[in-house]
């Protein structure tokens, strides 16, 4: 049987309500995080999914090292931990090395491994012991059967709270594309699957310096991945795309989400009457 996730108040997996996964790509300042999460978790509950806020308090793999890459740990998971207690919704950040494990994990409710890292075998295993719930993205080099190893890994731990997320494969140089029979694959290891629109849309390393993105194309992979079945949506999300400090061009435009999310609403209302 497919197994139930719980993140805090939030059921995620098969036959439970969309969870929605979303925020800026990085922690630009405690002001704009708090700012993003009211609005994004206003829109949730309006089309009623239920929401996790999402933004890093560091990227360490940007393409230049020029790039900004946040806060760092210290005060980030500061900023992450009032966005909890003021917006009242769960909190999640990617997790880079087994040394920030531990002080995430006391605040973060989802930790988010991120897909160049998810065969790291002293990071899986760490994070797996601390018994927090885990989401573990797909490398862009790995085939979706591919994650079995990485499952087990994690399972080496006593830790049964897995999410799997889909964020596109490499095709060629610089552009990734998504084979939504990569959902169904995924499925069969009975844990949630999440897809990731945005970073579905990237072009790593198309702009020289850094990357660039077509989130043109972020709501029609988005209807595609629900429409497919997936459990959870993960989507950065920011104000001005064109100002943010990392990942714009792969972002939606705040302004956006509502007509997605209704669409989502939808797509989602539509297969329950058909199951």
């Amino acid at each position: 049987m497919p197994r139930i996730v719980r993140i805090g108040k939030i059921s995620v997996g098969q036959g439970q309500r969309l969870t929605l996964i979303a925020g800026p790509d990085v922690i630009e300042s405690e002001s704009s995080a708090l700012r993003h999460a009211e609005a994004i978790s206003r829109l949730a509950a309006r089309f009623g999914f239920p929401y996790i806020f999402k933004c890093s308090y560091d990227k360490a793999n940007r393409t230049s090292v020029k790039s900004y890459r946040g806060p760092g740990l210290k005060k980030g998971l500061k900023v992450l931990a009032k966005v909890k207690k003021e917006i009242g919704v769960p909190v999640t950040s990617d997790i880079h090395c087994v040394d920030q494990v531990k002080p995430a994990a006391e605040v973060l409710d989802l930790l988010q491994v991120p897909a160049f890292l998810c065969r790291q075998t002293d990071l899986l295993v760490a994070v797996g012991r601390t018994g927090r719930a885990i989401n573990v993205k797909k490398g862009q080099f790995l085939s979706p059967s591919d994650m079995k190893p990485v499952i087990e890994k994690i399972e080496s731990t006593g830790n049964r709270k897995i999410l799997l997320t889909e964020r596109g494969t490499t095709f060629g140089y610089n552009m990734l594309v998504n084979d939504m029979r990569s959902l169904g694959v995924l499925r069969k290891f009975n844990y949630p699957v999440v897809f990731d629109a945005g970073h579905s849309s990237q072009i790593p390393g198309g702009l020289g310096s850094a990357s660039g993105g077509q989130s043109e194309f972020i709501p029609l992979l988005a209807r595609a991945a629900v429409a497919a079945g997936c459990d959870a949506l993960f989507v950065e999300v920011h104000e001005n795309p064109a100002k943010a400090l990392c990942d714009g061009p792969s972002s939606l435009p705040l302004k956006k989400l509502p007509q997605m999310l209704e669409q989502l609403a939808a797509i989602q209302s539509a297969l329950k009457e058909v199951n």
